[in-house]
């Protein structure tokens, strides 16, 4: 019964079609801690999501009448091994090499054509369990992350939202400018009335104010120009050079295995990414390859089990948060021109999973397995808009000796969404196929 588990989470892993919230592709299965005899697994899996928005009319007419952002996500493909070796009885290590984040949005119609965002990571995972009894056990471990990212927005989506800038820090500069003006005229009040150590208090709090209220409006005027100048490119280009940094895991189990029970809590730490940042935006006079840009990813806590519910037939699912809403990429220029950050995500995400295998004979086994992620109204960011998803996966394998193939493909509904411009995406799809070779020794 574990080898049917073990498998179907293994092709569940491999197969997933769409992130698990944020920008996940993939995560560690520390279910294969648990699998018995030394086993080396090579996989592989190959995405090919079909996502597309409708622009608004107004931002129709200003793409030149394109009304569809076109599929804006590519094909992407992703490799793991995982190693696993029994020191003793007790005492088990384990290896675990993928790729963890990632991102490839391509927009090539409309308004939005020439926007580009590539996120590339890959992981090492090293993890001890221990087995304290036979139902007891405890693992923990760490891991490390390298992450690349670049970006690429078209000058109309960089010059409006430098506009909008303009506009507010304006408004800001004229509020402050009325503060400054009502205090002049309250210390001229008390110096009429002989309290000359409130009128100078009050006297040089206008004054900074007035100060602060010239600056932000030359920084408004300087803006607004360049944002009317059309004969100045106002694209943005940014390159966050590879960093690589640590994080920690730790986890628990208890299993009855005469029924094949199994549940596991698992917490993966933060890791801090600080880039160094290149920006380039030619309107605004800037090009730097001196910026830093701290990325934090997530956090993860989940629930793993397993039971038997019949002679050959397993039970298993999975329940995990992550806490995407710390994720944000805000370069130092990118806000100073637009107030902003570059992109960002609202809110933190649970996925679920449930799923059955079957062993139909010694050889022969099969899985099938339901992901729901709810919809929750977020504001998407254009790097990944969709907002929630359901999928469908199945798949099975046949084992050879000491080798074990597995096969997998995986059919997801991705939820409709809405990005900060009002561009809606409605009934996108993705399609996965998986496929691993486990070595037993």
């Amino acid at each position: 019964m574990t080898r049917i588990m073990t498998s179907a989470m293994a092709l569940a892993v491999a197969a997933g079609t769409a992130q698990a919230g944020g920008i996940e592709r993939s995560n560690n299965d520390y279910g294969f801690l648990f699998t018995p005899n030394d086993q080396l697994q090579l996989g592989f899996s190959h995405v090919m999501p079909e996502l597309s928005g409708k622009y608004t009319p107004e931002l129709t007419a200003a793409g030149g009448g394109e009304d569809s952002t076109g599929n804006m996500l590519t094909d992407y493909t992703n490799y793991t091994f995982a190693y696993k070796n029994d020191f003793t009885e007790k005492l088990t290590f384990g290896l675990f090499v993928n790729n963890p984040y990632g991102a490839g949005a391509e927009y090539t119609q409309g308004i939005y054509a020439g926007l580009t965002a590539d996120w590339d990571s890959d992981q090492v995972a090293v993890v001890g369990k221990y087995r304290f009894t036979d139902r007891v056990s405890f693992f923990a471990g760490a891991r490390y992350v390298e992450s690349q990212a670049d970006i690429t927005i078209p000058d109309l989506l960089v010059r409006s939202a430098v506009g909008r800038n303009a506009q507010g820090i304006g408004a800001q500069a004229q509020a402050l400018g009325a503060e400054a003006q009502s205090l002049g005229a309250q210390a001229q009040a008390a110096g009429a009335a002989g309290d000359l150590a409130r009128a100078q208090e009050l006297g040089a709090q206008a004054q900074a104010l007035g100060a602060q209220a010239a600056s932000l409006g030359a920084t408004a005027q300087n803006l607004g120009a360049a944002a009317q100048d059309f004969g100045t490119s106002m694209e943005y280009n940014a390159s966050g050079r590879r960093v690589g940094d640590w994080g920690a895991i730790l986890g628990v189990a208890y299993e009855i295995p005469d029924i094949a029970l199994r549940v596991a809590l698992s917490w993966q730490s933060e890791i801090e990414h600080n880039f160094g940042t290149g920006e380039s935006l030619a309107g605004l006079g800037v090009d730097t390859n001196s910026g830093d840009t701290k990325v934090t990813m997530p956090q993860v806590v989940a629930l793993d089990f397993q039971t038997g519910i019949a002679p050959g037939t397993l039970l298993f699912g999975q329940v995990k948060w992550t806490e995407w809403s710390k994720w944000e990429v805000r370069t130092p220029e990118y806000e100073n021109a637009t107030g902003g950050a570059v992109t960002a995500f609202d809110n933190d995400r649970v996925t679920w999973k449930l799923g059955v295998g079957r062993s139909f004979s010694e050889d022969l086994s099969g899985f099938a397995q339901v992901t729901y992620e709810a919809q929750n109204g977020d504001i998407t960011s254009r790097l990944a808009p969709r907002d929630g998803i359901l999928s469908l996966g199945v798949g099975g394998q046949y084992k050879m000796d000491n080798m074990t193939l597995r096969g997998g493909i995986e059919y997801a509904w991705i939820g409709d969404a809405e990005d900060a411009s009002g561009v809606k995406y409605d009934g996108n799809t993705a399609l996965g196929v998986g496929l691993s070779l486990t070595v037993d020794f």
